[in-house]
């Protein structure tokens, strides 16, 4: 049996020094779900939060084929905390399980030089209109498919209000980049990052992630990043962020 509980002690130790604000996001009760099989000690957890999934603790295969009742998603990440996961989840989703490669990003406070962002910022063509993410914007993006999420696990804007942070790039009054918050945590946030295919090669996500990340800075939040690919990471890395390591992960079909 799986049962959705709130953080404990025991939740924490099982998740400890993983360093994902998604996973903090889920701990700290601010967005996200947490699942176990034992509601008093657990010894496995699962942290569920939009398109990811993460597992903990000992390896156990009716967390791993559970997906909670009324999820209407048919997609997910799920990343393994070790190898005995990973061989778990192949051997539960087998060829519905395409492993892939992810890259974390160095969590350093300090790292950002402001003046380099503002000129990333500086630079937009006059063609371009920098907005920040208030609620008209917040419900225009939910309704676009290519940036849905940008805004796409905060119920209502009041509650992307109260968590949340993001910016648009707009052309004719059509948005064509963003930059926001996916998930957000105690003192931080987790970009996303989203241009239309349009007009993509053009520098406008540099341009959005820079001013997020000042908008962040002037608040005090910590503007993660996690890469999908190696032009993630080449992005984060002109914003000033350093790569950390590569991970493995499982788009599965749920």
């Amino acid at each position: 049996m799986v049962y959705e509980i709130s953080s404990n002690k025991y939740i924490e130790k099982l998740f400890v020094d993983w360093q994902e604000t998604l996973i903090w996001s889920c701990l700290q009760g601010v967005m996200g779900h947490l699942y176990v099989t034992n509601q008093e000690r657990p010894d496995c957890a699962m942290a569920l939060i939009g398109d990811f999934c993460f597992f903990a603790g000992n390896p156990n295969q009716e967390l791993v084929s559970f997906k909670p009742e009324g999820c209407q998603q048919d997609f997910v990440i799920m990343i393994p905390q070790n190898d005995e996961w990973a061989n778990l989840i192949e051997d539960v989703y087998g060829k519905c399980a395409r492993k892939v490669e992810r890259y974390a990003i160095k969590k350093e406070p300090d790292v950002f030089d402001r003046f380099k962002l503002q000129q990333m910022v500086n630079a937009k063509a006059d063609e371009y209109e920098l907005q920040m993410i208030d609620e008209q914007w917040f419900y225009r993006c939910k309704e676009a498919n290519w940036c849905r999420d940008l805004v796409s696990q905060y119920d209502s804007y009041e509650m992307y209000q109260k968590h949340g942070l993001g910016v648009i790039l707009l052309k004719d009054g059509e948005v064509v980049s963003g930059a926001s918050s996916y998930s957000a945590y105690i003192g931080g946030i987790e970009i996303e990052i989203d241009t239309h295919e349009d007009y993509r090669r053009r520098g406008l996500a540099s341009i959005c992630g820079a001013k997020l990340i000042l908008g962040c800075l002037d608040r005090g939040l910590y503007p993660s990043w996690d890469a999908q690919n190696r032009g993630s990471v080449a992005l984060a890395e002109k914003l000033g962020y350093h790569f950390d390591h590569a991970y493995v992960a499982y788009e599965i079909e749920w």
